[in-house]
């Protein structure tokens, strides 16, 4: 079943490591078949050296197990509520990246501070409210979802204008129109977490950048007359 989806996954899954995303098993990244309503994840706690695309688990939109020997990762949860409720995402990515995570257990929202955030995020990448104790108890993982899209919709943030998240005291989470191009978009925010930070430490009043650099370098790569690349881009 999805065995092509499970190919898509486990090939992203292995961009991890690559990038510097993960240590040891500290991520996932999972890919939706909207058909289906079914999405294929990585399984919880195996090794990437061991991993194989027939590892992938299948589940539905609520977190069942529909295909799948193993455990799915203990985030499923998460996943599934992205998927049901941000109707474009195709692809989502979960890691403890290091920059980005710094950023998360400091509680901070990431500024547009340069072009090269502009090219990938159209705005300020939100962190979350830390959750209660009553959601914690409840379904932490689920309510890690919710407590995502809550941040959106009380800021008024456009889900597919800003694909990926800081999850407060936790760690980044993005999105994509598929599993690579959400993992791409972890390596962008890794990557301004890191800018982001020395810039502040070389001037600690660095401004934002202004508003007509933002909206040329983002509608210029992902407005409808993008002209960037070679006539395709993901967001």
């Amino acid at each position: 079943m999805l065995d092509e989806l499970k190919e898509e996954v486990y090939l992203a899954n292995l961009e991890l490591p690559k990038h510097g995303l993960i240590k040891y098993t500290w991520g996932n990244v999972s890919g939706l078949d909207s058909n289906k309503e079914l999405f294929v994840i990585k399984p919880s706690g195996v090794n990437y050296d061991s991993l194989k695309p027939s590892d992938m688990i299948v589940v539905d939109l609520n977190g069942k197990i529909i295909e799948g020997s193993l455990n799915p990762s203990s985030d499923t949860p998460t996943h599934a509520v992205l998927y049901r409720k941000l109707s474009e995402v195709r692809g989502i990515v979960h890691t403890h990246s290091p920059w980005a995570t710094v950023w998360a257990q400091a509680g901070q929202d990431v500024h547009a501070m340069g072009t090269t955030h502009a090219d990938t995020f159209y705005g300020t990448v939100p962190c979350t409210r830390l959750l209660t104790q009553a959601e914690i108890n409840k379904s932490y993982e689920e309510e890690t979802g919710n407590v995502i899209v809550d941040t959106f919709i009380d800021r008024n943030i456009n889900p597919n204008e800003i694909t990926g998240v800081l999850v407060h005291s936790h760690g980044p989470f993005t999105w994509g129109k598929s599993a690579s191009s959400a993992v791409m978009n972890a390596v962008v925010l890794e990557e301004v977490c890191k800018m982001n930070l020395y810039t502040k430490m070389l001037n600690a009043n660095s401004i934002d950048l202004p508003k007509n650099l933002l909206d040329k370098h983002f509608l210029r790569k992902h407005g409808s007359n993008a002209y960037y690349g070679q006539g395709t881009h993901n967001i």
